[in-house]
């Protein structure tokens, strides 16, 4: 069966999908399977571009605001979006993540947490491009104070890493709406912006 087809094919699970993404990178016979970074930065890139614009619109001057007693303060969501890039670069470089090692949040003021979202998004494509396939396929581990809580492959574990950034600039998207600040085009267009910037 043809790539093409293979590609058109209907996907009823995840796994099935991958089998099929694989089979369609290696079916090639003019060509060697595209590197796993080559394939993972334009996403990257993406994604990080996106996660600035809405970086930029956090406002300074609400810095304890929670839209529910249970949630983070915009200054403590703000801080964990700006410094999840540096998650990645750790799991490339280290062999593991202690949470327990964390610093904990403060209040850190919008600008000085672009900067350093920028410095962290920098060295996060440095290690990305840098990796060799078989770095992709080796085991890293998230543990809580020694404890292991799981582990997994790096590749799988990076994926999950950008998977959860999106995840919560989502959330940071919708402080903005309830504090009427507009919010920038992600995916596509929003209330207050159309396509792109």
């Amino acid at each position: 069966m043809s790539p093409r087809r293979h590609a058109s094919r209907r996907i009823d699970h995840p796994s099935r999908a991958r089998d099929v993404r694989t089979r369609i990178t290696t079916s090639s016979t003019d060509q060697d399977p595209m590197p796993i970074n080559a394939e993972l930065l334009p996403e990257f890139d993406q994604e990080m571009d996106v996660t600035r614009r809405v970086l930029e619109r956090v406002p300074a001057d609400k810095a304890d605001w929670k839209p529910h007693p249970k949630s983070f303060s915009l200054a403590h969501l703000d801080q964990l979006v700006a410094t999840m890039p540096g998650w990645i670069t750790r799991t490339l470089l280290e062999p593991e993540i202690d949470l327990a090692a964390g610093a904990g949040y403060s209040n850190q003021s919008p600008t000085a947490l672009l900067e350093q979202f920028d410095k962290l998004v920098g060295e996060a494509r440095e290690a990305i491009a840098s990796r060799t396939d078989a770095d992709w396929k080796s085991e890293w581990a998230l543990k809580m104070g020694g404890k292991v809580l799981y582990t997994s492959p790096r590749g799988a574990a990076v994926r999950q890493h950008i998977n959860h950034i999106v995840h919560h600039r989502a959330q940071l998207g919708l402080y903005l709406r309830l504090l009427e600040v507009p919010v920038p085009s992600m995916y596509g267009p929003t209330a207050d912006e159309g396509w792109g910037r």
